[in-house]
């Protein structure tokens, strides 16, 4: 690997978006040595670290939504991007510039060791770990009050667990995703995300599943952190009400809160409380400490606060209207095509409706895809080729369909059996 000659922003980026075609994934320990290389620039930032399998970026929206609303600096490193890389970098509601890009892409490729590179050794990041270690730069130097960092994929030996310290950790929906790396059972997946339980730093997670449950329980009592299970006893549905979802909260203070959410989706009722829930351990937490004199202003939360936070949180891709009454979703696994097909059994509306699907190969669509047909909400269903270099194909999604029993159509539609294949041969998305 030889040392390029990077001046402008297009070339970081194109050097990043190529470095899976060249680098593997490195250890832990390589990740916490060049954080140290680096200057141990997490050491400076409050983190509050959010895994699981489902919902982990819509929780870190709802995060920093309230944080904002209690009038707090937040800075935000989530995954993936949509559109521009730069939105995994966002800092008090504001995607950074490229020139800050630059600076950070910079800043990590001169510290890389060429000379052993450049020989065929030495250590260079991957893809998600090189943003990482820009985003601890960038975030370091803008000393938010908190930092909000998402794991990319499992937990224990994701870039983001390098950090020093953490002032809590959030563990949404687990489900079975990512098996090939995370383990074929529940239970593995879970110590996985577990792994980024901290000593003595509190976890809250949500309480979908025993078995889950258990391994969270279990790994928090080794490293004696106090566990926070959320479970739907904490939250319940009130109403749709004009494309809005209000529900009550179970606040650990409070008693029951009204809130109102400016989505369709139900299962962001579960992302939101669960941010809450964690958000009044961190405010019990920082209490203690400033009480003891380690911390001179504690994050103060009220009804008002939470509600605003709640009512005033957006994130992209997840039951987003982009035109009127057109919805995207990235359901991107069997468990967020159920979320997203309760969602939508729930949205109220009269007419038909039609679904255009598009999926990674990597995924277990011929169950996302049973699951759509026995749902019986579409009476029109068009496939797409994603614009990736991981998209299913669309013969292989052809193929599929053709060989759903007819036993598994519930024909709620007229037009139920209607199978129209969108841009059949277009290669992009």
């Amino acid at each position: 690997m030889k040392k390029q000659q990077i001046t402008t922003y297009d070339q970081a980026v194109a050097y990043i978006m190529n470095v899976p075609k060249f680098t593997t994934k490195n250890t832990m320990e390589d990740t916490r040595a060049f954080l140290h290389t680096l200057g141990d620039p997490d050491r400076k930032l409050s983190v509050l670290h959010v895994a699981g399998t489902n919902g982990k970026g819509s929780v870190c929206a709802y995060l920093r939504s309230v944080l904002e609303a209690a009038d707090r600096r937040v800075a935000v490193f989530t995954s993936p991007h949509l559109v521009d890389v730069r939105e995994r970098f966002v800092i008090a509601g504001k995607m950074i510039s490229r020139e800050t890009f630059l600076n950070a892409f910079l800043q990590v490729y001169e510290a890389l060791d060429w000379q052993a590179l450049e020989t065929g050794g030495g250590y260079h990041p991957t893809f998600f770990d090189y943003l990482f270690f820009m985003a601890m730069l960038i975030f370091a130097e803008e000393r938010p009050d908190y930092c909000i960092l998402e794991t990319g994929m499992g937990g224990r030996l994701d870039a983001t667990n390098a950090v020093n310290q953490k002032e809590i950790a959030v563990i949404t929906h687990i489900s079975l995703d990512h098996v090939e790396y995370l383990g074929h059972t529940l239970a593995a997946i879970a110590g996985e995300k577990a792994g980024i339980i901290q000593r003595g730093v509190p976890v809250v997670y949500a309480d979908t599943c025993q078995e889950v449950g258990q391994v969270i329980r279990d790994r928090a009592q080794v490293l004696s952190a106090d566990a926070y299970p959320l479970s739907k006893t904490d939250y319940s549905f009130s109403k749709n009400s004009n494309k809005n979802i209000d529900f009550s909260y179970v606040s650990r203070y409070y008693g029951s809160v009204s809130l109102r959410l400016p989505t369709i989706a139900g299962y962001q009722m579960e992302n939101c409380a669960l941010a809450l829930r964690a958000l009044e351990i961190l405010a019990e937490r920082e209490k203690r400490m400033a009480a003891a004199g380690e911390l001179a202003a504690p994050l103060q939360l009220s009804p008002e606060i939470l509600q605003k936070g709640a009512a005033s949180c957006f994130w992209p891709g997840r039951m987003e209207e982009v035109l009127p009454e057109v919805y995207v979703d990235g359901a991107h696994n069997e468990d967020g095509i159920r979320a997203f097909l309760e969602s939508v059994a729930a949205d109220g509306h009269k007419g038909g409706r039609h679904l255009l699907f598009g999926v990674v190969q990597d995924k277990d669509y011929p169950d996302m895809l049973r699951r759509i047909v026995k749902s019986g909400l579409f009476d029109r269903l068009s496939i797409t080729h994603l614009h990736s270099d991981r998209a299913a194909s669309l013969d292989k999604l052809e193929r599929y369909w053709q060989r759903i029993p007819e036993s598994q159509w519930k024909n709620t539609h007229p037009l139920g059996k209607r199978w129209i294949p969108y841009w059949r041969r277009e290669s992009r998305g």
